[in-house]
């Protein structure tokens, strides 16, 4: 099926949903313009900007960002995500070292790096993980979090961003498996556990992460099953955040979650023995990575 025909499955007929008040960010601040222009300068990809992140003003602010590696074009065609979809581009092999610049002129203590997926690579582009995580970490000396695709399953493409050391390894379940046909094409859920229990495996100690989206038509059970699954394979960090629709061609959002509603779950989440979780509207999967890495010691 082209990415085209899966599209099609996308709902268009429900306008944007207006934000409660609870979901209002406020106008770029102080900051934002060099950050803009350290990303410019290098002709880096952020996930702030192609995802469209609720986030980007306040963490730009601040000087940090989240790098997208691989491109800007993606070979998946969830319907929850704004990234382009279609032909990738190039790997370019000097982006590593770009990343790194990057970090430094930002003065980052905690690099989060993620990517499209490139199911077009032979390893899904888990070489191109390893030297990044390299090349900030010997410019930088900084703390680097990775946030990964699935690489379809292959064992030895997760080996490789192991090796780099990461400090941080993040993969992101995003929504529960009954939605998955929906929500995250091409991915399987069991897949995205035998990826955080393989990290387990070849290194226990590296910290393990992922991340969920609610408001997709998820119930509550549905979402502590899926934490307890994750908490089985040793996954120990958990983000919980609101989904926001990109644009009237992608998933409709079901329901905006109060923020309440967020600390109850977070509470329960908690239950299940995960050492940190943030639960949220605004949470993202790298937003505030480093405070939370840092109450795990990793920085």
């Amino acid at each position: 099926m082209s990415p085209l025909e899966i599209l099609t499955d996308v709902p268009k007929s429900r306008p944007q949903r207006r934000l409660p008040r609870w979901l209002k960010r406020p106008m770029p601040q102080p900051g934002m313009a060099y950050t803009g222009g350290v990303i410019s300068d290098l002709n880096l990809e952020t996930v702030c900007e192609s995802a469209k992140c609720p986030n980007r003003t306040e963490c730009w602010s601040q000087q940090t960002a989240t790098f997208m590696i691989l491109g800007n074009v993606c070979t998946r065609p969830c319907g929850f995500c704004s990234v382009p979809k279609g032909k990738t581009e190039t790997v370019e092999l000097d982006e590593p070292q770009r990343v790194a610049e990057a970090a430094e002129r930002l003065g980052l203590a905690h690099v989060v790096i993620t990517s499209v997926t490139r199911d077009d690579l032979p390893d899904g582009g888990a070489d191109h993980f390893y030297h990044c995580v390299k090349a900030v970490r010997q410019r930088t000396g900084a703390a680097v979090e990775v946030l990964v695709p699935d690489f379809l399953g292959d064992t030895s493409a997760i080996d490789r961003v192991i090796e780099a050391e990461p400090d941080v390894f993040n993969h992101n379940t995003e929504t529960v498996p009954r939605l998955y046909h929906r929500v995250r094409r091409n991915a399987e859920y069991q897949r995205t556990l035998d990826l955080l229990a393989r990290v387990k495996q070849k290194s226990p100690n590296m910290p393990t992460k992922s991340g969920l989206m609610l408001g997709l038509g998820e119930t509550t059970e549905e979402v502590l099953s899926v934490c307890a699954d994750l908490r089985e394979v040793g996954c120990e960090m958990i983000t919980i955040g609101q989904y926001l629709q990109p644009s009237p061609e992608h998933l409709p959002v079901e329901r905006f979650v109060p923020p309440e509603e967020f600390d109850e779950v977070g509470q329960l989440v908690r239950r299940l023995g995960f050492s940190l979780v943030a639960s949220g509207p605004f949470v993202r999967s790298s937003y505030h990575a480093g405070e939370m890495a840092a109450v795990l010691g990793r920085e």
